[in-house]
């Protein structure tokens, strides 16, 4: 129940975090009707407005409403890795636990593969954390890097 909680949460906390929205930074009705107004019931409402109305899926397939998928899209949250690093942590060192199998779920290990994924974390728990300054970008990279010189996990890192 836990994982399913930890995971629900993650995915919630990501999908509100865009520091670019789909589309361009004008793209739908609820940015005509809201043009120069600021503030999070503004934000909102627009928000509402194009996604119950639909207009700014219509508009980046027609190229109208404002809208435009030339752009870059962008992430300005913080990952979901590290909103979790703490108890990620714990788990490493301890070989096991819902961190762990969250992290696991994140990167896209398969349920046959996670327990190789536990293993690999907990036996380089001192290249992940070698000390704790490690920032969430840094323990990613190990991770990703132990990841790829396993031959079972590789095939999740691209």
């Amino acid at each position: 129940m836990k994982k399913i909680i930890a995971g629900l949460a993650l995915l919630s906390a990501s999908s509100v975090a865009m520091a670019e929205a789909p589309g361009g930074p004008n793209c739908g009705w609820g940015n005509l009707l809201f043009e120069g107004q600021s503030g999070l019931g503004s934000h909102i409402i627009a928000s509402i407005t194009n996604g119950t109305s639909g207009n700014n899926t219509f508009g980046m397939t027609t190229g109208t409403n404002g809208c435009s998928t030339s752009g870059t899209l962008t992430y300005g949250g913080k990952s979901m890795v590290s909103s979790i690093m703490g108890e990620f942590s714990e788990d490493v060192a301890a070989g096991e636990g819902d961190a762990m199998d969250t992290v696991a779920i994140i990167y896209g290990v398969e349920k046959q593969d996670r327990a190789t994924f536990a293993k690999v974390m907990h036996e380089n728990f001192a290249v992940i954390f070698p000390d704790e300054n490690v920032t969430a970008d840094e323990m990613m990279a190990s991770i990703e890097e132990l990841m790829k010189a396993d031959n079972t996990l590789s095939k999740y890192i691209a």
